[in-house]
């Protein structure tokens, strides 16, 4: 899952998407999830459990493979360039920006409101589409009945470790995608097929797309491979008929907010279908009358939103606000981020039960976290960067501030030469404003190859009447400033400690969820919690 969330700048580059629909395919697994979920919950407890689960790591397998086919037949990455250098033969040969498009009309070159509209390059999107749903069809079965089954056949006294050891591993698992979403995304799309000496992008320029597909071919391995063990365990366990009586698989599965929509319970005796609905419908209008479960089910829709909306695009954020890489975005978000949650998740569950917190001492611890971690997440207003500085966008040639609206890309400094416009190839001045393109900055020599070109003689540069030295630019966007790099690590303070608030309260939270609702309507009550969150939830960040 995390590995789809890191890749997701990556997606909208190399199909080039909008933001709106990359969040559309990314909520594609819950699309799938919800197909099967009343399905699996029903039928699954009376099937083979570890062969279904072993069937939905093979299914999650599948769609993992066939999110990253697309890499594979749609030709090498081709990202816009303005200006190309010399060929690896003659390192050092001198060409002049200038002069490529001297044979193209400037008037055709001006900016339209339709050159920026996005049209995808290709639209093979559509199988990441496809094999991500797989991949929330393949997951359903896995939480629920996984943990029935400890539950029905592990001893009573070992489950509550096996229950901790899953919450664990299910933290660290987060943490190990995006680490391994930050080492694909330093490495280039094509890796393996072209000649990366020819490569003249970094990973800090907003054209690199990195290797996506290496994420999602790991992750399909491993879950082929886990799902191979489960072929071979026993439908049953041997185990005390009194134990298997006592005891209920309800309270764990609640814990791990996994019933997956659990709602009517296998009972010996067949009964009617209008009688089950009958009940169904009875047991749902008890509960959603219940004024304490409502108001929970809205305040958390309202945070799940927020929060699955905030963890998809702030690598994007990162990158556009703070001139972060994506390799750099996703190592941080990995090791910042999550180990804090799971820290609050841990404490937040040993002080209520320190102090034995009863109903309203849970609502109000849990308001009073989610209440600091809003007002740490307001400082975020205070600690954003200015946007880049690029010459004839956001200043003038000159250095000086333009208005929105004015289009002031053309210039009497680079009046000679009959450059285009809508192409981004940046060069960095030694003047520190970024230009769109070597032609545009003036340029009319160059040295070096590949990432190390260096473009000579820029007349643009000369324009900024406070600049007296070299009129040379380099590949790639100008650096942001060191004042930005400092608020940088501010955000990432204030992202910590709001992380670390709103987890510490989030068990208190979900506790409420069990205490304000009649014992019987407890699996009912969870069953809707999680069928809200991924349908509402997940559509509002997508929409």
């Amino acid at each position: 899952g995390t590995i789809m969330k890191s890749s997701i700048t990556q997606i909208e580059r190399r199909f080039d998407l909008t933001s709106s629909t990359v969040g559309f395919i990314d909520g594609s697994f819950e699309m799938g999830n919800l197909l099967v979920i009343a399905f699996v919950s029903y039928f699954g407890a009376k099937l083979h459990r570890p062969k279904v689960i072993a069937i939905g790591c093979f299914t999650m397998a599948l769609g993992s493979l066939l999110t990253a086919m697309p890499h594979f037949f749609m030709g090498y990455y081709k990202y816009e360039t303005a200006s190309h250098t010399a060929s690896s033969a003659n390192l050092t040969s001198s060409i002049n920006p200038c002069s490529l498009h001297q044979g193209v009309n400037k008037t055709l070159l001006e900016v339209s409101q339709s050159g920026c509209e996005k049209e995808p390059s290709s639209y093979m999107w559509i199988y990441i589409f496809l094999g991500n749903m797989l991949r929330g069809i393949g997951e359903t079965p896995i939480a629920p009945l996984g943990i029935s089954y400890l539950d029905d056949f592990a001893k009573e006294e070992d489950v509550p470790v096996y229950v901790a050891c899953l919450h664990t591993i299910a933290m660290m698992g987060p943490m190990f995608g995006f680490l391994l979403g930050s080492l694909c995304a330093k490495l280039y799309v094509d890796i393996g097929f072209v000649d990366l000496g020819s490569i003249t992008i970094t990973p800090q320029d907003s054209r690199w797309v990195g290797a996506w597909w290496l994420g999602f071919l790991i992750g399909g391995v491993t879950s082929f491979l886990a799902a191979i063990p489960f072929c071979f365990l026993p439908k049953s366990l041997k185990k005390l008929e009194e134990a298997n009586n006592d005891k209920s698989s309800y309270g764990l599965l609640e814990n791990m907010g996994a019933t997956r929509k659990k709602l009517t319970p296998a009972k010996p005796k067949p009964r009617k279908w209008s009688v089950i609905l009958k009940d169904f419908y009875t047991s749902l209008k008890k509960v959603l009358s219940n004024r304490m479960y409502f108001t929970f089910l809205c305040c958390s829709l309202l945070q799940f939103s927020s929060f699955i909306g905030f963890l998809t695009y702030k690598p994007k954020y990162m990158e556009q606000q703070y001139g972060q890489s994506t390799s750099k975005s996703n190592f941080l978000i990995g090791l910042t981020s999550l180990p804090p949650v799971g820290v609050g998740i841990f404490l937040g569950g040993l002080i209520m039960k320190k102090y034995k917190m009863g109903i309203i001492g849970a609502t109000k611890f849990a308001f009073t976290m989610s209440f600091l971690a809003y007002i740490f997440s307001l400082l975020q207003f205070f600690v954003g960067c200015e946007n880049h500085v690029v010459a004839g966008i956001t200043v003038s040639y000159e250095g000086k501030p333009i208005p929105y609206h004015e289009n002031a890309i053309f210039s009497e400094c680079h009046s000679n030469c009959k450059c285009a416009s809508n192409v981004w190839d940046p060069v960095c001045g030694d003047n520190g404003l970024t230009y769109i393109s070597a032609c545009l900055a003036g340029c009319t020599t160059s040295v070096g190859h590949g990432k190390n070109t260096v473009f000579h003689n820029c007349s643009c540069l000369e324009a900024s009447s406070s600049w007296t030295g070299n009129n040379s630019a380099t590949l790639g966007q100008c650096p942001k400033s060191e004042d930005c790099s400092r608020r940088f690590i501010y955000y990432t303070v204030i992202q910590v400690m709001s992380g670390f608030c709103y987890a510490l309260g989030g068990t208190p939270a979900y506790m409420i969820m069990f205490r304000c609702v009649q014992p019987e309507f407890k699996s009912l009550a969870v069953g809707l919690y999680t069928l809200v969150m991924r349908t509402l939830g997940k559509r509002n960040h997508s929409d």
